[in-house]
């Protein structure tokens, strides 16, 4: 019998009566893992071979489960740092444990909250103490997550405790995945095929040009062609889901009769939060919510535009209007921010600077990034995508604004919008968005809105209704896919199998 050399070599590893993993035989006879299953069924077909199947579940580190592995987690490296500064017997300030255990970014509320949960001591009023005393089940020397992370990188993940391996997954320190395994038996046709002799034949996998020219293709033997055997993954380039969604936005609020607007990432507060009719000693406006810019500040404000918005910020608008009676200064107006909503372009849009004077009815909108100084949560990041978009007409109504969001969402099959009365400072009246996630059955906040007040639209010349409102793109995605963190799609830490296999939904 004259075989394949993969197949030879196989059935020559195999064994009938000890049961072998492709993977085992693979490493055994030096051939790539696809190769040596393609070789397993097709020697099955020939009655050589038995080949079983069953899915096992596989559990490997993420990079940030890799690296705490090797520096330790925040949580210990916080306690023995506490333990070193004597914090057994009186508290120690964080901020000086922080550097000693170095601890950077998140990492600071990682070990604080997990500090607390595992008992280890107590966080007060800025200051941690160590509990020496922490009890039977807590022991920083022998933690069972840290333990956890040293057997997933040993292959030893199936001797775990579910609960240690499912604070892990959470964490996002790991990651399981359920993969197909297959063992190998020899039949009693293969055993007669080794005894009687197996040759190796040499086979062709693929015809090349040089055999078409040299002739070379008449005298060699063809491997044949397994239509049933797996073939290799592969992943070419697609658009990343939170694109394809911004790009389904655009083309729905098109289809609404609306234009597209376009401006700066980093603008003046003026038109970022003066122009809302924001007080600039409001607590939003400060370094803890938005990013400022050590750059020179913006000089090429228009300056009639400037005194009316000073004017309503200090007294009003109309005969009954009150404006803040707090500091307002150009010098703060003329700063430079990351913006923090896509608002500062429908200022620059509705004032005339952008595209000249508007008259009604108009219709804008813009899907653009947005920067804001977050917690990072399964909700929340530190940039994201703002559906921006108003609607400038007379006698616009809630009525109005309600409407068009049901027939927004209702494009992207979400029917069970929520209404919940809102205070903005640049809005009256004002509401918030909810919708129901579909796996978890939360309720999710998806968006802010309103219609301009008299303070807002006034400095900027507009005699008629303004309608507005501010969604978040990625919270539509989440309504759209169930996904539950939004990190998975979006961010260092995505998930690119999430985004590999993830079906677009229409």
């Amino acid at each position: 019998m004259r075989l394949p050399a993969t197949q030879v070599a196989l059935l020559e590893a195999a064994s009938a009566t000890e049961t072998k993993t492709v993977e085992s035989l693979a490493e055994q006879v030096d051939a790539d893992t696809t190769a040596v299953t393609n070789a397993a069924l097709e020697l099955e077909a020939e009655g050589l071979l038995t080949v079983e199947e069953y899915t096992a579940e596989e559990v490997e580190l993420t990079a940030e489960g890799e690296r705490y592995r090797e520096n330790g987690l925040p949580e210990l490296r916080l306690y023995d740092a506490a333990v070193e500064a004597g914090g057994e017997d009186e508290p120690v300030g964080i901020g000086q444990l922080v550097g000693a255990a170095g601890l950077e970014g998140p990492e600071v509320d990682i070990a604080l909250s997990n500090f607390a949960r595992k008992g280890f001591g107590d966080i007060e009023e800025g200051a941690v103490s160590v509990d020496l005393e922490g009890g039977p089940d807590v022991d920083p020397d022998d933690d069972p997550e840290a333990g956890a992370l040293d057997a997933i990188a040993g292959g030893n993940a199936g001797y775990l405790d579910e609960n240690v391996l499912d604070r892990l997954v959470d964490r996002g320190l790991a990651t399981r995945h359920e993969t197909t395994v297959r063992s190998v038996t020899l039949t009693d046709d293969g055993v007669t095929a080794l005894m009687e002799g197996v040759e190796t034949a040499e086979t062709v996998g693929a015809l090349t040009p040089e055999m078409l020219t040299s002739g070379e293709w008449e005298d060699v033997e063809f491997a044949e062609y397994n239509v049933a055997a797996d073939a290799e993954a592969e992943y070419g380039g697609r658009k990343h889901v939170l694109r394809q969604t911004a790009d389904r936005v655009k083309d729905v609020l098109v289809g609404m009769g609306f234009q597209e607007m376009e401006g700066p990432h980093a603008d003046a507060e003026f038109w970022i939060n003066d122009c809302l009719f924001m007080p600039q000693d409001h607590p939003a406006r400060t370094h803890w919510d938005q990013f400022a810019l050590d750059v020179p500040p913006m000089r090429d404000l228009p300056d009639d535009l400037v005194d009316r918005v000073e004017s309503a910020h200090r007294e009003g608008v109309g005969d009954d209007g009150d404006g803040y009676h707090s500091p307002w200064t150009e010098d703060v107006a003329k700063g430079v921010d990351l913006r923090g909503h896509t608002t500062s372009l429908s200022m620059r849009y509705l004032s005339g600077e952008q595209v000249g004077e508007l008259e009604p009815p108009q219709r804008w909108f813009s899907v653009e990034k947005v920067y804001r100084n977050d917690t990072l949560d399964p909700t929340h990041l530190l940039e994201f995508f703002q559906i921006e978009g108003w609607v400038m007409a007379e006698d616009l109504s809630v009525r109005d604004l309600m409407g068009t969001f049901t027939e927004f969402y209702e494009r992207f099959g979400i029917t069970d919008i929520e209404f919940k009365p809102h205070y903005n400072p640049y809005t009256e009246p004002s509401f918030e968005l909810f919708g129901t996630h579909p796996k978890t059955g939360e309720i999710v906040e998806i968006g802010n809105s309103g219609i301009f007040r008299e303070e807002v639209l006034s400095p900027l010349g507009v005699e008629c209704d303004v309608m507005a409102w501010g969604l978040a793109l990625e919270r539509l995605l989440m309504l759209m896919y169930g996904f539950e963190d939004i990190r998975d799609v979006h961010g260092t830490l995505c998930d690119l199998d999430l985004l590999r296999t993830a079906e677009v939904v229409n």
